[in-house]
């Protein structure tokens, strides 16, 4: 056993900080701390200890291996692994002045190659600055090219109330004719897309321009709501009135019920998105 142990400090004699460590004859061990090869038990070979470096990021803590932050090697980050003169704080923790909260996202992106944000997330701007500044030039396209423009559009319909027939006079339904859309053209048609109606819009034909003319294909409001939620907007604010005329048999059109003309109303809707 004695004869072992000497052939295990033989080893670690040109390693230089090598460390002997376990107790048993068959799982003596050579721990080093960066690159060194680890030597285990009947001569076989483990990997190479990975290396991990502790970062302060504007006052917020990672650890995090040497090869992701190396992964783009222009970057300021692969630099930073390889300097040995890079600022450390008083736990002697590399030290980075920059925001460390949008850090994870810059760190996610370099290991996942992959930008994933959080829903109605609004700080885009700020990361595209951190990622400048980190010289990752992929990651500031991901997030220009998940920069949406900020505006308002304004829903409005005018509906009433079918009543059932066929002896089911008590029951109601809502009847909506058309949804209309109001807004800057390029973020309505950002928005409602192929169900966007412009034939009613005579300057059809150039697109930074305001509109009160369009209207949607379908009649469903909640389908508008919905797709206004998924492009980031928020509803700001709402209003409506009653839009009822007379219900005497000679004022209402023909074909027209006199039922529903009583609960003729119109609604808007504003929707923002910052």
């Amino acid at each position: 056993m004695a004869q072992r142990r000497r052939s295990s400090r033989e080893r670690g004699a040109g390693g230089g900080a090598g460390v002997l460590v376990g107790g048993a004859p068959d799982a003596l061990a050579l721990v080093a701390p960066r690159h060194v090869e680890l030597v285990v038990s009947h001569g076989q070979q483990a990997h190479p200890a990975m290396e991990t470096l502790e970062l302060n990021v504007g006052g917020v803590y990672y650890t995090v291996s040497a090869s992701t932050l190396a992964q783009d090697p222009e970057s300021t980050l692969a630099q930073l692994v390889q300097s040995p003169t890079a600022p450390r704080d008083s736990k002697n923790r590399v030290f980075v002045d920059r925001d460390g909260v949008l850090f994870r996202y810059v760190l996610d992106f370099l290991r996942n190659r992959k930008l994933v944000l959080p829903e109605n997330f609004r700080e885009k701007d700020r990361l595209a600055q951190e990622a400048a500044f980190y010289n990752l030039p992929a990651l500031v396209d991901a997030v220009q090219s998940r920069k949406k423009s900020s505006g308002y559009i304004t829903i409005g319909y005018r509906g009433s109330f079918a009543f059932g027939r066929d002896g089911l006079a008590d029951v109601k339904f809502r009847k909506i004719t058309r949804i209309l859309v109001c807004g800057r053209v390029t973020l309505c048609r950002d928005v409602f897309g192929e169900t966007l109606n412009e034939s009613r819009d005579p300057d059809h034909g150039l697109t930074d321009r305001y509109t009160a003319r369009f209207f949607l294909k379908h009649s469903s409001i909640e389908q508008a709501f919905d797709m206004l939620q998924e492009q980031g907007f928020y509803l700001t604010g709402s209003c409506g009135s009653g839009t009822a005329g007379g219900t005497s048999a000679q004022d209402l059109k023909p074909g027209v019920d006199a039922e529903e003309s009583r609960w003729n109303h119109y609604n808007e809707f504003v929707f923002c998105r910052d």
